[in-house]
């Protein structure tokens, strides 16, 4: 698997366990209303009802339209959050910091979200490749973020770039993990610039 981020580019100013930063839950959505409209929109766009959904890095609300979908699992560091979800069928707790390997079958989600989250990874090469094996072929993963951040727990190579230099880095990351093309949504709701970069698995 390609290299993504060097030492450097993952380290972090709080070196402490992650677990112990997320120990608390956080009951806020660390997005405006614009964004987070915007967010929803695009899922909308995207699943199609009777989707399976794998939820990563989730917490108290997941932005997933009203739509009837097979099932949903989440995962996240915060149980109160997760157990506070009512869009999560299913959800477990996992540092994917700490470990990349999801205990998820193959080819069993039509649908991967990661939202407001995916500046904290420091070994984001080997998670998407995990997306990807769980993706149906086909299937689609929708990253999206803003331009805020918990900013000592974010990642030295997501810290030091702009808005499209972050887009281009996901991007990096679909591409190490497999996928087969990308899209890019930008747009600015309110205050918050909203971003979505979208991998897609290859056909079978």
């Amino acid at each position: 698997m390609p290299r993504v981020l060097s030492d450097v580019d993952r380290k972090k100013i709080d070196t402490d366990d992650d677990g112990q930063f997320y120990e608390l839950p956080r009951f806020v959505t660390h997005a405006d209303d614009g964004f987070t409209s915007r967010l929803t929109t695009v899922y909308e766009s995207k699943l199609t009802p009777g989707d399976r959904v794998f939820d990563a890095m989730s917490s108290w609300i997941s932005f997933l339209p009203d739509v009837q979908l097979e099932y949903v699992v989440g995962q996240g560091l915060n149980k109160a959050e997760l157990e506070a979800n009512d869009r999560l069928d299913e959800y477990f707790v996992q540092d994917f910091n700490n470990d990349q390997t999801l205990p998820l079958s193959e080819n069993s989600f039509d649908i991967v979200c990661c939202a407001l989250s995916v500046q904290y990874l420091q070994y984001p090469g080997d998670l998407f490749s995990e997306f990807g094996r769980i993706l149906t072929p086909n299937g689609s993963a929708i990253v999206s973020f803003t331009n805020r951040m918990f900013p000592t727990k974010a990642i030295r190579a997501w810290r030091t770039r702009s808005m499209d230099e972050r887009a281009a880095l996901v991007e990096a990351y679909y591409t190490a993990g497999g996928f087969s093309e990308t899209e890019r949504i930008v747009a600015q709701p309110q205050t918050d610039p909203f971003y979505a970069v979208i991998g897609r698995q290859p056909p079978e």
